[in-house]
């Protein structure tokens, strides 16, 4: 029998449910009456999402994380939510606690507030988020055009060196992995910049599956060639994958666990948007353009190398 992956799976409930025409995106839109609702919902489970030395206040607080990048993606701040718990049975009060602390955290970081929800007892631990909110447009996936700059938020690959650090017991400087093993514990979605920048995105995309997902989707979806002339890293990734001999191309571009997003601009717009970077403190990268084709592509030493899909993938 076929192993299917998430990408099957999630035809096979599309068809079923009827929805022939189903685009993927970052945020489910839907119209009540003259209203247009933005929601989106995720899940983190204990096995496969709760690296060691996570606090449950801090899974707690990542599993809001992972729906507010969503929305920063596509230039909204979401305002309410719904949270579904499961726990084991013997549980104690005190984690019970925690992951309601992780919880209020990331509400009044984001301003969200929580209607309800359901709880369950299960083998473990398992948090689903839902959060949703008024709003006219949203930033689609699709829309890059020829000659539109690509830009990331902050840089890459410090996440899969954390979780390399936390799963596998790498070594690096301690400086360094502080940092890396900070990225996935408590990352920041960056809301504010993509509320105050949407205007001038012409497609965006959160990345937390990895960038290469990411870049792969939004060509796609625009039925545009995506040029990468440069790696949104900084010099200590670089120093950290020679010492421990990891591949520094798959730290950066299909680590995932960054909720950071991705954009593309028409050029005219970049010193607006550097400007703004800079008022609200937020990393931007140009990392390449967009031009005539299909893929992606690195661009290194006047050669072009295909930058295929190897993001994070359920399933697999």
């Amino acid at each position: 029998m076929t192993k299917l992956d998430e990408s099957s799976i999630i035809k096979v409930f599309q068809r079923r449910l009827g929805n022939k025409n189903f685009v993927s995106e970052d945020v489910e839109v839907f119209s009540f009456g003259k209203t247009k609702i933005i929601a989106k919902t995720d899940t983190l489970v204990e096995s496969t999402d709760i690296p060691p030395k996570m606090k449950l206040e801090d899974a707690a607080r990542k599993s809001i994380v992972a729906c507010v990048s969503d929305f920063a993606a596509k230039g909204i701040k979401p305002q309410y939510g719904i949270i579904s718990v499961n726990f084991p049975s013997n549980i104690s009060h005190t984690k019970i606690e925690d992951a309601a602390k992780g919880f209020r955290k990331a509400c009044k970081e984001f301003k969200i507030s929580i209607l309800g929800g359901d709880t369950n007892a299960g083998r473990e631990i398992v948090f689903n988020v839902c959060l949703f909110r008024i709003s006219n447009d949203i930033v689609l996936r699709r829309g890059a055009k020829n000659k539109d700059l690509i830009f990331a938020t902050g840089p890459f690959g410090y996440t899969a060196a954390g979780l390399s650090i936390l799963l596998h017991k790498k070594k690096g400087k301690r400086e360094f992995v502080k940092k890396a093993v900070k990225s996935v514990l408590r990352p920041k979605p960056r809301v504010d910049f993509g509320v105050r920048n949407k205007k001038y995105f012409s497609s965006s995309m959160d990345s937390s599956d990895g960038l290469s997902t990411t870049l792969n989707e939004m060509s796609k979806q625009s039925k545009k060639r995506f040029v990468i002339t440069n790696s949104p890293h900084k010099k200590d990734l670089e120093d950290f994958a020679r010492s421990q001999k990891l591949n520094q191309d798959k730290l950066v571009f299909h680590g995932g666990e960054e909720y950071e997003f991705l954009f593309t601009i028409n050029s005219k717009y970049k010193k607006t948007i550097l400007k703004n970077a800079k008022l609200l403190k937020t990393p931007i990268i140009e990392i390449g353009y967009v031009t005539t084709g299909k893929g992606v592509v690195l661009q290194r030493n006047n050669k072009e190398i295909p930058l295929k899909d190897h993001g994070w993938k359920h399933f697999r």
